[in-house]
């Protein structure tokens, strides 16, 4: 911890009666003035009994009740559940305008194969497994993580995803791994916010390539459904975002690279509003880039990008075997990794608690490029109906494992030293 880390301790050395206050006015004597009030949120001159104590509960205001204030972090917290929300209600109905079902018709399941169901959700376990497991390359050289802290925090960091509104649910991982481990809470949010890079331009390459090795419609329809979006939209949109990605990689090696660049130039634009506030955010900036210390480290780096890969193979090669097993016959890899592309950059985007809305969308999108619209609206309405729910009841049930085995294993370290 450096010296800018450690918590200020209180002066314990006796003033003499005789000597002025900090406080005291000029002209004033010690008795009169006295000493500046050590206890907490005390006015000067007031007693314990006339002023109190400040509040302690998070969010209190001075003065007010916990029935009147309540916690500050509620207001936001429901607002941000409003918005979510509206947006999950606004694309459910632009699915319903669209004629693209939410609930498959009858005759959708006709020419399902149930077996590959099972094999599908079997393969989420793997899925789940890799995508958790990497993060342990990422969080080891800024500190001693088991394995089974990583896992359990993580199957908890990914349910909270999908049901936090707006994807709030991304500090829950950096947060709790900082109570089971030596990182602290900037450095492992550095972790998680590299791994979000890698993932989306891992993730941006596959979409880029597969949309070249694949077969689209020819001509491709100028609608979706019943919308009036082109499907010419998506391969536009996969350059847009490939390139995006790219440059936040870029972005992210030169910060770590020109780090003490980085910590003076926020120091000194920030510093011309305040001083403080510029020295507290350049701190953390340089945290934060502390977090991507394993980018110059193979030993760290190459076993992540490995689980990496074994992550996005397993999870294409489930959606391609649930797709053909939907009734969906002529998929084709490069199709099935096509449509993990769209869905996995369509849930960027704002939406409902679950990626409701967002999800389904973006999958009849990516099939409008290659099944005509009677298959949309039946096998194609079959498949992105299992699809979402395996994803969301495979979530929940990780989220209850993890749970349990955060309960199993008590913290090491306390709240305070996890927020460094």
């Amino acid at each position: 911890m450096s010296a800018a880390d450690e918590p200020l301790q209180p002066e314990t050395t006796p003033v003499p009666s005789d000597a002025p206050s900090p406080d005291q006015p000029l002209g004033a004597t010690p008795g009169q003035a006295g000493l500046r009030p050590q206890t907490p949120g005390l006015r000067s001159g007031a007693t314990p009994g006339q002023a109190g104590l400040r509040p302690q509960t998070p969010g209190l205001r001075s003065g007010a009740t916990p029935g009147q204030a309540g916690l500050r972090p509620q207001t936001p917290w429901r607002g941000r559940l409003a918005i979510s929300l509206l947006c999950g209600l606004g694309l459910a109905w632009i699915l319903f305008r669209g004629g693209l079902p939410l609930l498959p018709p009858d005759g959708s399941f006709d020419l399902l194969r149930p077996w590959t169901v099972v094999a599908y959700v079997a393969s989420l376990a793997a899925v789940h497994w890799f995508r958790a497991a990497r993060w342990r390359h990422l969080l080891r050289p800024l500190g001693r993580v088991s394995l089974r802290d990583v896992m359990s925090v993580s199957w908890v960091g990914f349910g909270a995803i999908l049901l936090s509104p707006l994807r709030s649910g991304e500090i829950v991982r950096p947060y709790l791994i900082t109570r089971r481990s030596s990182v602290r809470m900037w450095e492992a949010t550095g972790t998680v916010g590299a791994e979000r890079v890698i993932d989306g331009l891992t993730l941006s390459t596959i979409l880029f390539v597969a949309l070249r090795r694949a077969t689209p419609l020819d001509p491709l329809p100028d609608h979706i459904g019943d919308l009036p979006v082109p499907v010419a939209a998506v391969p536009r949109a996969a350059n847009i975002t490939l390139f995006v990605f790219f440059s936040a990689f870029v972005a992210m090696a030169v910060f770590f690279f020109a780090r003490d660049f980085a910590r003076r130039a926020t120091q000194n634009i920030l510093g011309l509003v305040s001083a403080r506030l510029g020295e507290r955010v350049a701190d953390i900036v340089d945290r934060v880039a502390q977090g991507i210390r394993f980018l110059p480290s193979p030993r760290h780096l190459l076993p992540f990008l490995l689980e990496t890969a074994a992550y996005w193979s397993v999870n294409a090669a489930g959606v391609w075997l649930l797709a053909w097993g939907s009734g969906l016959s002529g998929i084709t890899l490069a199709e099935a990794c096509v449509t993990m592309g769209c869905v996995g950059i369509g849930i960027l985007v704002p939406s409902g608690p679950g990626y409701f809305g967002a999800f389904q969308l973006s999958t009849y999108m990516a099939l409008a490029m290659y099944f005509p619209e009677h298959a949309l609206r039946g096998p194609g309405a079959a498949f992105v109906f299992v699809l979402y729910a395996s994803q969301v009841g495979f979530h929940l049930l990780a989220l209850g494992l993890g749970l349990w085995m955060l309960r199993r294993a008590p913290e090491s370290f306390s709240k305070a030293e996890a927020l460094g």
